[in-house]
């Protein structure tokens, strides 16, 4: 076989996929491993970065001897990754000095709180699009600087933070790179989204040296090459690296200024890409860098709710009343509607467009025919209202009426989700046949860099539609959901 195939590394939040693909974008090849999280204290998420790395590495080996494929035949490396999770190690034993704290640990709420209180929430919303939230890596990176007195070393240049990204580029390539892409930095609070360069201004309000920083590189840049990594050969170059929704834009082929996608993981992440115009939103969306490809800087806006299939896997794991995650289409299936029964998925606080850390979880209009079904649709519906806020939003900012949503993500496959997000939206739903969007867009961008595929023109003509979902609900019923949801969720 000719040297043309691509590694892609999706590095998630419960775990870790890696697609072999070919130049036409086909996978030929898939690995997947799970790894857990820690929950040491309500509101906090830690993970062993160490376990991240390791089920790196075994996604790779179940990928290429699933495939039957010689590691030599790798051409190119791309990486996605959970985005804002904080990884801090030591940069000489290559080991962390803590635990990586997730994307949805609350822990940091007193020092956002803190810097809002001293009059910065518009400074640090001017220069990096974002919100003083927990979400965000810097003050992660605060927090363990100052829970763990490293301070001292990190000055010194003997740490080295980085979102996941950086963490696996650094152990790929033998500990010899230390670097991001754009898009990843731009989700760290310590970035100027319109120098795209790391600013003293945003840096010093959190005590973070510039010492501990990685180096800042386009999406489509040449990172590194691999070094004394298991099952792979020495010198494969690493070509493309983005956050896992930018890559999941990316690989829905939405270049166009005005294109959206949804990604439903374990969050649901809304994206419209704003092309070279910086939008900024005062409704609370998030603006961020779609990409960078060489010179050229492509922009979104972004609508984060926290909870998606998370609230599934809760339906399973917590309550038990499931026993696979795909189970809740069967339950949700026997019944035609939810019965009246809400539900806000605000099990990790509300994300967009309500920014509210300290919300929770709640089940609203439980009455004595309340069936797990009617729990199960009600579960699959709150997903999808708490994305309707976000849409109207990113809709009334943009100027925009978007009449088609690209979907992904592993709950794109649900039916039901996906057509009562249709229906809600009153908006067309494209589903692709390859909903491992994430990954696919790694791989396109590792591809490009490469050269392997020549433009994003040749990358749009490779995406295949599965299926269409078109709205089939009445404007009243769309009118009396949306307004009962926004009534329950302010009791969330």
């Amino acid at each position: 076989m000719e040297k043309r195939l691509i590694l892609s590394i999706d590095q998630g939040t419960t775990g870790t996929t890696v697609l072999v693909i070919d130049d036409s974008l086909t996978v030929v090849a898939r690995g997947y491993t799970e790894f857990p999280a820690t929950y040491p204290h309500k509101g906090w998420m830690e993970q062993d970065a160490v376990q991240i790395w390791d089920s790196t590495l075994s996604s790779i080996e179940e990928a290429l001897r699933v495939g039957i494929i010689d590691p030599k035949n790798i051409a190119v490396i791309g990486i996605t990754n959970q985005r804002e999770t904080t990884v801090l190690w030591d940069r000489s034993s290559g080991m962390p000095v803590a635990p990586a704290i997730v994307w949805q640990c609350r822990r940091t709420e007193s020092i956002c709180k803190t810097l809002r209180d001293n009059g910065l929430s518009s400074l640090y919303h001017e220069k990096t699009g974002l919100l003083l939230d927990p979400y965000f890596s810097g003050t992660k990176l605060k927090w363990l600087l100052d829970t763990y007195d490293l301070h001292p070393r990190a000055k010194n240049g003997d740490l080295a933070f980085g979102t996941v990204d950086s963490w696996l580029l650094f152990q790929l390539t033998g500990g010899t790179v230390h670097a991001t892409d754009h898009t990843n930095a731009s989700r760290t609070l310590l970035m100027d989204i319109s120098t795209l360069s790391f600013s003293d201004e945003l840096l010093e309000p959190l005590g973070i040296p510039r010492a501990v920083l990685p180096d800042l590189k386009p999406s489509n840049s040449h990172f590194g090459v691999t070094r004394d990594v298991p099952f792979l050969p020495d010198g494969i170059p690493i070509h493309g690296i983005l956050g896992d929704q930018h890559a999941a834009l990316f690989g829905q082929s939405a270049f166009a200024p005005g294109e959206a996608k949804c990604t439903y993981g374990t969050g649901a992440f809304l994206m419209l890409n704003t092309g070279e115009k910086l939008a900024k939103s005062d409704g609370g969306l998030l603006s961020t860098i779609a990409w960078t490809i060489g010179s050229e800087v492509c922009y979104a806006l972004e609508g984060s709710a926290f909870i998606a299939g998370a609230a599934v896997q809760w339906f399973r794991d917590g309550m038990r009343i499931i026993e696979k995650a795909s189970d809740i289409e069967a339950f949700a299936q026997k019944v035609d509607d939810s019965g009246g029964l809400f539900f806000v998925p605000a099990l990790s606080g509300l994300g967009a467009p309500y920014w509210r850390p300290e919300a929770r979880g709640l089940f609203w209009g439980i009455t004595r025919d309340t069936t797990v079904e009617h729990m199960a649709r009600a579960i699959l519906e709150g997903i999808a209202l708490q994305n309707h806020a976000i849409f109207r939003l990113m809709e009334q900012e943009s100027g925009l009426n978007l009449k088609v949503l690209k979907v992904d993500g592993g709950a794109a496959a649900n039916n039901i989700l996906m057509q009562f997000q249709s229906d809600i939206l009153q908006t067309i739903i494209l589903r692709p046949e390859n909903i491992e969007t994430t990954a696919l867009g790694a791989g396109a961008m590792a591809a490009l860099g490469m050269g392997i595929i020549p433009s994003k023109d040749q990358l749009k003509k490779k995406g295949k539609i599965a299926r269409t979902f078109y709205p089939n609900m009445d404007k009243e019923t769309v009118s009396l959901y949306t307004n009962s949801w926004e009534q329950i969720v302010k009791k969330a």
